[in-house]
């Protein structure tokens, strides 16, 4: 019996620090038809090897999409057509933000974030959306990219993108 619960426990404890070693959204919830301020967490580096580059993809019918720079770190964004069009407040957008990157040195050692806004168009639909995310490390490289599929827990993958569950609009 104690033996079971010593293994339960250690369970547990892995299982929890493995869950706060993927990079992930600090806000996990926003209505649709919104701006969301996403802030991306990344908590370590790769295997001790310090963090040099983070990228993010924008799914389709996040609009007018901006990175907030950051110290020391340099900004790059890749602008691409959107599989549809969207009013923003009267002008159509065809095309935006795509992905957004950021490159300098984070040590594994230490935790940062990486923030952009954007509108969640009246398009999506209540469920979760996901922003798939590299990081790119002086060794490795970690991809945060798997999409769960319907109805399964993303805990239970190695790699979960970072998901941002989608309310109905206020």
């Amino acid at each position: 019996m104690l033996r079971s619960f010593a293994i339960a426990a250690a369970l547990v404890a892995v299982s929890s620090s493995f869950a706060f070693a993927h990079v992930e959204l600090a806000t996990e919830s926003a209505p649709i038809d919104s701006f969301y301020k996403a802030v991306l967490t990344v908590p370590h580096g790769c295997e001790g090897s310090p963090t040099v580059r983070l990228r993010v993809q924008i799914p389709e019918g996040v609009i007018a999409v901006k990175p907030m720079p950051k110290a020391g770190w340099q900004l790059e964004i890749v602008k691409g057509k959107y599989e549809n069009s969207y009013d923003f407040y009267g002008t159509k957008l065809t095309e935006g933000v795509k992905e957004i990157s950021w490159s300098g040195k984070l040590p594994d050692e230490y935790y940062d974030e990486f923030v952009f806004q954007g509108k969640l168009t009246d398009s999506l639909k209540p469920g979760m959306l996901y922003f798939p995310t590299v990081q790119e490390c002086e060794k490795g490289t970690e991809r945060w990219i798997e999409i769960p599929a319907q109805g399964k827990d993303p805990e239970s993958y190695e790699h979960p993108a970072p998901g941002l569950k989608l309310l109905p609009a206020k």
